[in-house]
C-alpha cells in the first residue's frame, strides 16, 4: 500500500505540474510557437529569402511581415526562442486548443464568435477602416459609397471580416469567399470580380505590387461599419495565467510609434507579386 500510496502521490504531482504549465500558454518554457497563414501581406508572407527580418519555416523557407516583428519583439522580451508555424486560417483556432502553438498572431480581428474559443489581447494594430481595391482602369475606381457596388461582383476571405461586411451593399453580388487574400487579388486582375475589400495596410501593400490595381476610400458615412483592429489570440481561459500577462506586458512595452514604423517598413519590404 506504501508503494501505491507513492505511485499516486508522482502521478498527481506530474498531473498539477503539467497543469501549471497549460495554464502557462506553453509545455515548452524555452520557446514562443506563433501561428500565421504566412500569406497575409503585409502582416505575414513567406519567402525563400533570408534576411535580418525574417523568421525560419524549416524546409519551407522564412516567414516575414509585420506580425512577425511583432512575435520577435514579444519572444525577446520574454526570453523565448520563436517558432513560426505555417497553418492555413481556418486551421489556427484548432492549433491554439491543442496546444501545437502558444499564440495566433496573424492580423486577427476579435470579435463574439472567436471570444466563445479564444482569449485576446489588446490590439496590436488598428488599420482604422475597411476600405476596396479595384482594378484602376475601371469605374468602381471612381465609387464614393460602398452602395455604389450594388450589381458588383464583391469578393472577401473565407472566415474573416473582408467577407462579412460585404452583405452592407444591398443587391451586391456576395462571390465565393477565397481561401487566401493573394486568390481574392488574382480573381479581380483576371475580371472574375469587381472589387475585394481590405485594410488600408493590407490595401497599401497589394497596390504597391500590383501597379494594375488601385484603392477605393468611401466618403464619411458612406464606408463599412467594421472593427479593423487585430489583437494577439491565446488559448481560452488563459487570460488570469501568468503567461497572458506576460504576453500582454511585452505588447504593451511596444509604441504606437513603433508599430506604425514596423508597418511602414513591413509595407515597404513586402515582395512584388506576394
Amino acid at each position: 500500500m506504501k508503494k501505491l500510496g507513492k505511485v499516486l502521490m508522482a502521478m498527481a504531482m506530474a498531473t498539477a505540474l503539467f497543469g501549471c504549465g497549460g495554464e502557462q500558454g506553453s509545455a515548452n518554457k524555452d520557446k514562443f510557437i506563433v501561428g500565421m497563414e504566412c500569406a497575409y501581406p503585409p502582416f505575414n508572407w513567406q519567402t525563400s529569402q533570408e534576411s535580418d527580418t525574417t523568421v525560419s519555416l524549416g524546409n519551407a523557407g522564412y516567414a516575414d511581415g509585420y506580425d512577425v516583428q511583432i512575435a520577435k519583439r514579444i519572444a525577446d522580451d520574454l526570453g523565448k526562442e520563436l517558432v513560426i508555424k505555417k497553418i492555413s486560417w481556418d486551421g489556427l483556432t484548432v492549433a491554439l486548443e491543442s496546444g501545437e502553438i502558444d499564440a495566433i498572431i496573424a492580423g486577427m480581428t476579435a470579435n463574439e464568435t472567436r471570444e466563445e474559443g479564444i482569449d485576446f489581447t489588446t490590439p496590436y494594430y488598428d488599420s482604422e477602416g475597411m476600405i476596396m481595391i479595384v482594378r484602376k482602369d475601371g469605374e468602381e475606381a471612381k465609387f464614393t459609397d460602398i452602395q455604389q457596388f450594388s450589381g458588383k461582383n464583391v469578393i472577401g476571405q473565407k472566415g474573416t471580416n473582408y467577407d462579412d461586411v460585404i452583405d452592407q451593399i444591398k443587391g451586391v453580388h456576395h462571390m465565393t469567399p477565397k481561401a487566401t487574400y493573394p486568390e481574392m487579388v488574382v480573381a479581380l486582375q483576371q475580371g472574375d470580380v469587381d472589387g475585394i475589400t481590405a485594410e488600408m495596410a493590407v490595401a497599401e501593400g497589394v497596390v504597391a505590387a500590383n501597379k494594375d490595381l488601385t484603392i477605393v476610400q468611401f466618403d464619411e458615412g458612406k464606408g463599412f461599419e467594421c472593427d479593423t483592429t487585430v489583437s494577439i489570440g491565446l488559448k481560452e481561459g488563459t487570460r488570469d495565467s501568468e503567461f497572458f500577462k506576460q504576453v500582454q506586458a511585452s505588447l504593451d512595452k511596444i509604441t504606437t510609434d513603433e508599430r506604425k514604423q514596423l508597418m511602414s517598413e513591413a509595407v515597404n519590404r513586402q515582395p512584388a507579386g506576394e
